[in-house]
């Protein structure tokens, strides 16, 4: 799942936090990246699977740091690490408030997909071809 931000209220942050946990054991494997500012986490990504096709895990940024070029480092930086894998394409199961960032980030809209935490919740499936 791809959100570039956390959810509207507390409620919402509340029903997608396990989706969206990585675990310490999890990090090396998901291909995991942060962004920091002033010491403090304020984004990270992952890039979930197997070559030759796999997924932008996870895209957030925290509402603080919103606008200021972080969500595109770090998407940036999440192909450059599938390419570099031997990533041929990636899926993005992306918040709908996200998708306009991720289709000017190059993906395209393939479908949707039900949402792992809301139920009945549909989110955009997006594509990218590296």
């Amino acid at each position: 799942m791809l959100i570039r931000a956390a959810g509207p209220d507390e409620a919402f942050r509340k029903s997608c936090r396990e989706e969206l946990t990585v675990r310490p054991s999890e990090v090396g494997e998901r291909r995991t990246a942060v962004a920091e500012r002033d010491g403090r986490v304020v984004g990270f990504t992952t890039v979930d699977g197997r070559p030759p096709e796999g997924a932008v895990g996870t895209v957030f940024v925290d509402l603080s740091a919103l606008g200021q070029g972080i969500g595109r480092a770090l998407f940036t930086h999440a192909l450059a690490t599938a390419r570099d894998a031997g990533f041929t394409r990636l899926t993005i199961d992306a918040d709908p408030n996200a998708e306009p960032f991720c289709r000017a980030m190059g993906a395209v809209r393939i479908g949707g997909t039900p949402s792992g935490s809301v139920p009945g919740r549909m989110l955009p499936l997006l594509s990218v071809t590296l």
